[in-house]
């Protein structure tokens, strides 16, 4: 029984039986044939059938419907068409198989079938029909016939984050015409800052002399493969200034710098020339989720998460994942230290993976805050020690808006791994003539210019390597996501305009600190409505979102129900659409992030406009006063 997402009394669940796991949950349901002959004639009449019954059973369904086949127990001779079926039709009765993806099938069409196909009869789908042995179907892709795509490519959508289908899927709020629908709290956008950027991104690509030179013949054949000089040297100097890298430590190498059609990209080239396929890629959690697909795909990689809450005697609280403690966790419970990196490594070895790389998110993508810089050199010593790379995702390093204090170094909580790291290797002067900052082979970097300047859709990102052995591999790569002449043009424009004084640069001297004051003041009107009604969070420093406790409010275990993993994904998934489906409020759920305890989420608080974020601590506070209101 799916009794996860269905109440006991569903139709459809009787009689089945639960074959998938967190949020990818398939479902064999044997229907008898008078549920269905009486008004059939053919397979495609039974696929909409179906579909329409499971629309009638939207409270329980509608979210997580992805696709439906139909089986039934006997099967025409080798034939792609349906078979007819006849309300005297001897072949019954029928089974049908739906995946749940997290798709909302009202925003599927009316029907959100991707294939129904039919098979000579076997032993496993006779066995999938209810005559016991064999498995049923677990991907669409065993139930299409003939095939014409690759096992490699059906998986691909399968590796994307729940919450991301569930945003594309979900009836978005608009005060006229669906005021009820849901608000995008979920996806890292910052869409509060379109009046300074259009207009200064419009002077950029549309000043005269940049008009003359977007297609100069210069400009329309092919480019280095790694940038053009001039955006090499623009964004060198740029990210020197952005991560504040004092002068004495040296300068980034431009040949070591490759720019690419965004941060997803550099990520997976830099990744594949780093380390091979199956090899681990060790994150500490919760992490971005879409690691998961940005390093799998078609790197091949394997990612292993990096548990820390159980690590830290020293703190106490923050137990490991097991415990459903509701006590608070302290913000060092989320650091990576050396026990939880062995730990982690040596556990993926036992499972015959070779971890290669250690991935850190820094500023923190979905904590929003910057690991200490004792935090930052532990992971680098520990990685050149076990001679694992160290890959820094450093996109949010220009939206650190508050400094909580405990920076050992300077007076800022955010250093950079390439500062930290610098100066390992004091033969510096046989990297090309001298240039770099002497990190080594096993330091390297990832920035892209989608979230400190709000430009996800213009594909802009960096990766830097004083790696030797991978700087050619990497040149070579970019070739297949390179950005076009004319976005190139536009972006040096851009890194080079002096600020509006003159003694400055427009992009770290005018904008930033304009952002980043806007960053902090939504941050904190969050935080004002979530201590009001005393729900808990860390104090965010950076990025777009503020991680949230709402433990209080998850659904309590079943009896019979043993805590666990799949207990944990159950509970935090009612609670999501809880929130959801009843509320309007589409957030990150923790667990889609790897999150070890269930009932935590990221809330992102830029992707809104000031009414829509206005209405969503409304909601906000009714979910809270409504839960609790019913539970005294």
């Amino acid at each position: 029984m799916c009794s996860a997402f269905c109440p006991p009394a569903c139709v459809l669940c009787r009689g089945g039986r639960d074959v998938g796991s967190r949020y990818g949950t398939s479902h064999t349901i044997t229907l008898p044939p008078s549920h269905l002959h009486k008004h059939l004639r053919s397979m495609r009449q039974a696929t909409l059938a179906v579909s329409n019954l499971l629309s009638r059973h939207s409270s329980s369904h509608s979210s997580h419907s992805r696709s439906i086949f139909l089986v039934p127990r006997h099967f025409s001779a080798a034939s792609a068409k349906p078979s007819p079926l006849t309300p005297a039709s001897p072949y019954s009765p029928m089974t049908v198989y739906a995946f749940f993806h997290g798709h909302s099938l009202a925003a599927a069409g009316p029907s959100p079938v991707m294939a129904a196909k039919l098979r000579q009869p076997s032993r496993a789908l006779s066995a999938a029909a209810g005559g016991g042995g064999g498995r049923p179907f677990s991907s669409p892709s065993e139930a299409s016939a003939p095939r014409t795509s690759s096992a490699r490519g059906r998986r691909v959508p399968d590796l994307l984050p729940i919450y991301l289908t569930d945003a594309r899927a979900i009836e978005r709020y608009c005060p006229e015409t669906c005021p009820d629908g849901a608000l995008q709290l979920s996806v890292a956008e910052n869409q509060m800052l379109e009046d300074r950027l259009v207009p200064a991104l419009a002077e950029f690509s549309a000043g005269v002399d940049t008009a003359e030179k977007l297609f100069a013949s210069d400009m329309i054949y092919y480019q280095p493969t790694h940038g053009r000089p001039g955006l090499r040297g623009a964004m060198a100097r740029y990210l020197e200034r952005v991560l504040s890298l004092p002068e004495g430590i040296g300068t980034l190498d431009e040949e070591g710098l490759v720019v690419g059609a965004g941060c997803n990209a550099v990520l997976e080239n830099l990744c594949l020339c780093l380390a091979g396929p199956g090899n681990g890629v060790l994150i500490p959690t919760p992490y971005y989720a879409a690691f998961e697909f940005d390093l799998v795909a078609r790197a091949g990689l394997k990612i292993v998460p990096v548990r820390t809450m159980g690590y830290h005697p020293e703190v106490g609280g923050g137990g490991a994942a097991g415990n459903d403690d509701d006590g608070p966790i302290p913000v060092e419970a989320y650091y990576p230290n050396r026990s939880s990196l062995d730990a982690a490594a040596e556990a993926a070895r036992a499972e015959g993976t070779e971890p290669r790389i250690l991935l850190l998110s820094h500023p923190n993508n979905p904590l929003g805050l910057c690991y200490p810089p004792s935090v930052v050199r532990d992971c680098i010593d520990w990685g050149r020690e076990n001679q694992i790379h160290i890959v820094s995702d450093e996109i949010y390093a220009g939206s650190v808006y508050r400094n909580s204090g405990e920076a050992s170094e300077g007076d800022t909580t955010f250093l950079s791994s390439l500062q930290i790291a610098a100066g390992h290797e004091a033969q510096k002067e046989e990297v090309d003539g001298g240039s770099g900052l002497g990190l080594g082979p096993y330091v390297h970097f990832v920035y892209a210019l989608s979230k400190d300047f709000c430009l996800s859709g213009m594909r802009v990102g960096a990766s830097y390597s004083e790696n030797p052995e991978i700087r050619l591999p990497m040149q070579k790569l970019n070739d297949l996501c390179q950005i076009s002449s004319q976005t190139q043009l536009v972006v040096e424009r851009m890194l080079t305009t002096p600020s509006s004084d003159g003694d400055g640069q427009w992009t770290t001297d005018d904008f930033l600190p304009e952002a980043r004051n806007r960053l902090r003041a939504r941050a904190e009107r969050l935080e004002q409505c979530l201590d009001g009604v005393g729900v808990p969070h860390l104090i965010s420093e950076a990025g777009m979102f503020t991680w949230i406790d709402l433990r209080e409010f998850l659904p309590p275990r079943e009896s019979s129900e043993v805590e666990s993993e799949q207990s944990f994904d159950r509970r935090e998934r009612a609670l999501y659409l809880e929130l959801l489906k009843e509320h309007g409020l589409l957030f990150t759920p923790g667990r889609s992030m790897k999150n070890e305890l269930p009932g935590f989420f990221r809330l992102v608080f830029t992707a809104a406009s000031e009414e829509e974020f206005d209405l969503g601590l409304e909601r906000l506070k009714s979910f809270v006063r409504a839960k609790r209101d019913g539970a005294s």
